[in-house]
């Protein structure tokens, strides 16, 4: 059975990855080929018969693509309606993240940081892997114990249900910025894998390597920190990864517009 490509990332401090080996980037199965095309088209949603045509090429048949459908449907995955499928509720969240992730919206950075205190007790290990998981996913980074902060430079609120869980403020740290910056957020692993992946998705020929190239590369983003352009080196490469995520997407979708007039 064909195994979902996936990059294992170790961490330092929890925040920053390090570099994969992407040559060993595994082909992707039935359900991550069918994720990552609905993942990438707005409304995230398919006919079968457009997907069938559409998943050929990554080499997935039309027995082994229903056999999928069928059971993404049953985990809850996807939504059927008539030959229509689309994505549940839990994974239009997960296509905002990745939105975010290739147009993430910023500020001007006036020198303030985000500051979140956890101050709520009593929570169990699975309560608080979820906390962690939800502050990591807010770009926040964890500079101690239940303290997580980060540059406040992106165009969003913090949920007001963390509130309940925390203390919430604007602060100026008295580390200087890039020093600060760059223990919370090493930047030559996030770097190192943003360029590794990039010229895995150039050499790659056939299509199912570059959706998987491509595949690793979005969840990549999804770790970058977007941090101020002041705290960054000058060859920064999280702009050339979102710009080349962006035209395949581009891609995939032109593919279904030409789809769609062929039918």
């Amino acid at each position: 059975m064909q195994q979902e490509a996936h990059v294992q990332y170790g961490f330092m401090r929890t925040n920053v990855p390090v570099e994969p080996d992407t040559a060993g980037l595994r082909p992707l199965s039935a359900r991550s080929v069918v994720l990552s095309l609905l993942l990438g088209v707005h409304p995230p949603e398919l006919p079968v018969k457009d997907l069938v045509r559409l998943v050929e090429p990554f080499g997935v048949g039309g027995s082994t693509l229903r056999a999928a459908l069928s059971r993404m449907v049953a985990a809850g995955d996807l939504r059927r309606t008539d030959a229509v499928y689309r994505l549940s509720d839990r994974l239009l969240a997960r296509q905002r993240r990745q939105d975010d992730a290739v147009h993430p919206r910023t500020r001007a950075w006036d020198g303030d940081w985000e500051m979140v205190v956890i101050t709520a007790t009593g929570r169990g290990p699975a309560e608080r892997a979820d906390l962690r998981a939800r502050l990591a996913g807010l770009r926040l980074a964890e500079l101690r114990e239940g303290v997580w902060l980060r540059p406040a430079n992106l165009d969003r609120p913090l949920p007001a249900g963390l509130r309940r869980l925390a203390l919430t403020s604007l602060a100026r740290p008295d580390e200087p910025a890039r020093e600060l910056a760059a223990r919370l957020w090493p930047p030559a692993g996030w770097a190192a894998t943003a360029r590794s992946l990039l010229a895995h998705a150039a050499r790659a020929d056939r299509p199912a390597d570059r959706l998987t190239a491509y595949a690793a590369a979005v969840r990549h983003l999804l770790t970058d920190p977007v941090l101020p352009s002041g705290l960054l080196p000058s060859d920064w490469p999280g702009e050339a990864l979102r710009t080349a995520y962006a035209d395949y997407r581009s891609e995939l979708a032109a593919a279904l517009g030409a789809q769609d007039r062929r039918s």
